[in-house]
C-alpha cells in the first residue's frame, strides 16, 4: 500500500475510532493541534494556488476534515463530562482567549459562531451555488469555442482534448463544491448544539456527581465548553475561509496575491488622493494627527514610487519592443513555415466575414464542424482541418475553395439575400437577381428576405448563404476526398481497427500489403463515392485476395463486390425498379483485348476512332436516362468495369459504372439501352 493511501486510511479510521473509544487528554491535545495545523495548510494552499483545479480534491478533503473535526469534538465532550479534564489545549483556549472572564469568553465565542455561520458560510454557499450554475450553463458555449478554434487551426486535436477535459473537470468541481459547502454549514450548527449540550450536561454532572456548587460548576464547565468550542470552530472557520477563497477566485491562472495587490496599488492617483484625505482628516478632526499624518505620508510616497516604477517599466518595454523589431529585421526569414500547405482552405471576402463571426451571429464555423461529421458518417473518412481565412484581395461577396493550396472552385453570394431554386414543377415566376447555384450549377435567383415566404409557398427551394457555402464545400471535399487521404490517415484508420480486430490487421499489414497499397485501394473507393466506413469488411477482403494479387485496381474490384449491399443501397435503394444502361458484350471483349499489362499496372490501348465511337454511344445512352430524370448508370461485367470507368472518367464525371457482381440479387433493373458500336 502506498504511503498516501495509508495516511488517508488511518486518518478516516481514527475519526471513526474517536467516536467509539475514549482517548487520553494528552492525545487529544496532539490531535487538536494537528487539526489546527492542517486547517492552516488548507487555507494557505487555497490562497496561493494558481489555478482552482489544482485543488480539485477539495470537496472530498472538506468531508474528511469535517468528520475528523467532529470526532475530536465528541471526544473532548466525553472528557469534559466524565473527568472535567479535556486537556491543556482546551483549557488554555477557554481561559486565555476569554481572559478568565466567563462573559467575555462567551461573547467572543458567540461572535465567532455568528461570523462563521452568517457571513463566511452563507456567502461561500451562495457563491458555490451560483458558480456551479453558471459553469454548467457556459459549457455548450465553451465547447463550441473549442470546436471553432479546432476548425480554424488555432489549436491541435490534442489541445482540444485537453481543453474539453478541463471544462468537464471544472463543471464537476464546482458542482461538487455546491454540495460540499453544506458540510461546513452543518459542522458549524453541530458545534453550536454540542456547546449547549456541554454547558447543560456539565452543570448537571458537576452539581450532582462532582459535588460542586452551581457557581463552581458554571465557572469550570463554561470555560471548558468555550475552550472546546473555540478549538473546534477556529479550524472550521479556516476551512470555511478556504472554501470562500477557492470559489471566489477571479482568475483561474494567476496567484490571488498578485491579483489583489496589483489591482489595489496599481493607480498612483488613487493612492495620492487617499494620502491627502488622511492628512486632512487628521488636521480637521479630533483624531490623532500623528497617526493620520503617518498614513497619509505613507500613501503619498507610495503613489510617487509606483508612478516612477510604471514609467520605468513603460520605457523598458518600449526599448525591448524596439530591440525585438530590430532583431526581426536583421534575422533571416524562416521559410519553413511557408512550406506547409493546408489540405483544405476556404477563403472569403470581407462581405462574408459576418457569416464566420460568432459574435455577429454567424454559424459558418459550426457548419464546418458538421461537414466533417457528415462526411465521416457517410464515407468513413476523416476530413482534414478546414482552414477559414478572410482575403481582402477577393471581391467582398466572393469565396474560393482550395485543395492543397490550389484553387479548385469559387462562388459568390449576396450576404443579405436568399437563393431560390425552381425544383422543376413550379410555374409561377418570382423576381430576383439571376444566378447559378455554385455546387451543382443549377439556375437560381437571389431574393430578399421579404420575398422568402412567398417563394417557399410557391414551391421554390429557398437556401440561406451559410447553407450555400456549406453545401458547395461539402461537394468539393467529396470530389477530392481520395487525394486528401494520405498515408498517415490510413495508418490512423488501421490503428483504430486494430483495437478490436488485432488478428485481422496483423495478418494484413505489413505481411500482405503495405500502408501505401491499402491507401490506393481506399482512394479508388472514395474516388467513386463508395464509403470506406466498413473497414473490417474491406480488410477481410484484402486479406483474402492479397496473397494472389497485389494489383490495387484488381483488389479494389474484389472489395467493391464485398460491399455490394452498400453499393446497391446507394444506387438502387430508393426505388423498386431502377432504369440502367448495359454494355454490349462485343464492346466488353474489344476493351479486354486492348488491355496491356506493365509493371506499373494495366492500361487500355484502343484505337482512337474506336474510343470515340464508344464515348459517343455512351453519351447517347446517358442522355436517354437524363431525359427521364434518372441517374446515369451503366452495368458491365466485373472484369471490364474498372477499365470502362477509366475510359469514360475524363468525359463523364457523374457516370456511375457498376458490375453485375456488385448488385444484390433482389434488386430489379430495367435496361433502356445498350452501349454498342458498329461492326464497321
Amino acid at each position: 500500500m502506498r504511503r498516501n493511501d495509508l495516511f488517508l486510511g488511518v486518518y478516516l479510521l481514527a475519526a471513526v475510532i474517536f467516536f467509539i473509544i475514549p482517548m487520553p487528554s494528552q492525545l487529544l491535545d496532539v490531535l487538536i493541534l494537528f487539526n489546527v495545523s492542517m486547517s492552516l495548510v488548507i487555507v494557505f494552499n487555497c490562497l496561493f494556488t494558481s489555478e482552482t483545479l489544482n485543488m480539485s480534491g477539495f470537496p472530498t478533503l472538506l468531508l474528511f476534515t469535517t468528520v475528523f473535526r467532529i470526532s475530536l469534538n465528541v471526544s473532548s465532550t466525553r472528557l469534559i463530562l466524565t473527568t472535567g479534564n479535556p486537556g491543556q489545549v482546551v483549557q488554555v483556549f477557554g481561559s486565555f482567549v476569554g481572559g478568565g472572564n466567563l462573559v467575555i469568553g462567551a461573547i467572543i465565542f458567540i461572535v465567532l459562531i455568528i461570523v462563521q455561520m452568517l457571513v463566511i458560510n452563507k456567502g461561500s454557499e451562495r457563491v458555490s451555488e451560483v458558480t456551479a450554475r453558471f459553469t454548467l450553463d457556459a459549457m455548450p458555449g465553451k465547447q463550441m469555442a473549442i470546436d471553432a478554434d479546432l476548425n480554424t487551426g488555432a489549436i491541435t486535436d490534442q489541445e482540444a482534448i485537453v481543453r474539453r477535459e478541463k471544462i468537464q473537470a471544472e463543471s464537476a468541481f464546482f458542482g461538487a463544491m455546491d454540495g460540499a459547502s453544506k458540510y461546513v454549514k452543518g459542522d458549524a450548527a453541530a458545534g453550536l448544539i454540542i456547546t449547549i449540550i456541554n454547558i447543560v450536561g456539565g452543570l448537571a454532572i458537576g452539581m450532582t456527581s462532582m459535588g460542586l456548587s452551581m457557581s463552581e460548576a458554571l465557572n469550570k464547565f463554561v470555560i471548558l465548553t468555550i475552550g472546546d468550542g473555540l478549538v473546534s470552530q477556529i479550524p472550521s472557520m479556516l476551512i470555511s475561509l478556504s472554501t470562500g477563497i477557492l470559489v471566489t477566485k477571479a482568475s483561474k491562472e494567476e496567484n490571488i496575491g498578485d491579483i489583489l495587490i496589483g489591482q489595489l496599488f496599481s493607480i498612483p492617483k488613487v493612492l495620492l488622493m487617499v494620502g491627502i484625505a488622511m492628512i486632512i482628516l487628521g488636521a480637521m478632526t479630533p483624531l490623532n494627527f500623528f497617526f493620520c499624518g503617518a498614513y497619509g505620508l505613507f500613501f503619498i510616497i507610495l503613489s510617487f514610487a509606483i508612478r516612477g516604477s510604471q514609467e520605468e517599466a513603460a520605457i523598458k518595454e518600449e526599448v525591448e519592443e524596439e530591440e525585438i523589431q530590430a532583431d526581426e529585421v536583421r534575422r533571416h526569414e524562416n521559410v519553413n513555415s511557408l512550406l506547409q500547405v493546408d489540405p483544405i482552405e476556404l477563403e472569403f471576402g470581407y462581405g462574408i466575414i459576418p457569416l464566420a463571426d460568432v459574435n455577429q451571429g454567424g454559424d459558418l464555423l459550426d457548419r464546418v464542424v458538421m461537414i466533417r461529421r457528415q462526411i465521416a458518417l457517410e464515407l468513413g473518412a476523416v476530413v482534414p482541418i478546414i482552414r477559414l481565412r478572410d482575403n481582402i484581395q477577393l471581391n467582398p461577396n466572393q469565396y474560393i475553395i482550395k485543395i492543397k493550396g490550389i484553387q479548385v472552385s469559387e462562388g459568390e453570394i449576396l450576404f443579405d439575400h436568399y437563393m431560390a431554386m425552381n425544383p422543376g414543377y413550379v410555374e409561377d415566376e418570382i423576381t430576383g437577381i439571376p444566378t447559378f447555384e455554385p455546387a451543382f450549377h443549377l439556375e437560381a435567383m437571389w431574393i430578399t428576405e421579404s420575398q422568402r415566404e412567398r417563394a417557399e409557398s410557391l414551391g421554390y427551394t429557398v437556401v440561406d448563404p451559410p447553407s450555400i457555402i456549406a453545401t458547395h464545400l461539402t461537394e468539393i471535399i467529396k470530389e477530392h476526398l481520395d487525394e486528401l487521404l494520405n498515408r498517415q490517415d490510413v495508418q490512423n484508420l488501421i490503428d483504430n481497427i486494430k483495437e478490436t480486430n488485432k488478428t485481422l490487421v496483423d495478418e494484413l499489414v505489413p505481411k500482405l500489403l503495405g500502408v501505401g497499397d491499402i491507401q490506393k485501394v481506399l482512394q479508388n473507393l472514395l474516388k467513386e463515392g463508395i464509403s470506406i466506413r466498413d473497414l473490417v469488411t474491406i480488410f477481410e477482403t484484402l486479406a483474402d485476395y492479397a496473397a494472389t494479387s497485389r494489383d490495387t485496381d484488381i483488389l479494389t474490384e474484389y472489395v467493391r463486390q464485398s460491399l455490394k449491399r452498400a453499393i446497391s443501397n446507394k444506387y438502387f435503394g430508393d426505388s423498386e425498379t431502377t432504369t440502367v444502361v448495359t454494355l454490349d458484350p462485343k464492346v466488353e471483349q474489344m476493351i479486354m483485348s486492348s488491355i496491356k499489362q506493365t509493371e506499373q499496372g494495366a492500361y487500355i490501348s484502343l484505337d482512337p476512332a474506336v474510343t470515340k465511337q464508344i464515348l459517343t454511344a455512351t453519351e447517347t445512352e446517358i442522355q436517354k436516362l437524363e431525359n427521364k430524370g434518372q441517374s446515369p448508370i451503366i452495368i458491365t461485367s466485373p472484369i471490364v468495369r474498372m477499365y470502362f470507368k477509366k475510359l469514360t472518367n475524363d468525359y463523364f464525371k457523374d457516370l456511375i459504372v457498376v458490375s453485375y457482381n456488385e448488385i444484390d440479387s433482389d434488386i430489379e433493373l430495367k435496361s433502356v439501352g445498350v452501349v454498342t458500336i458498329d461492326d464497321n
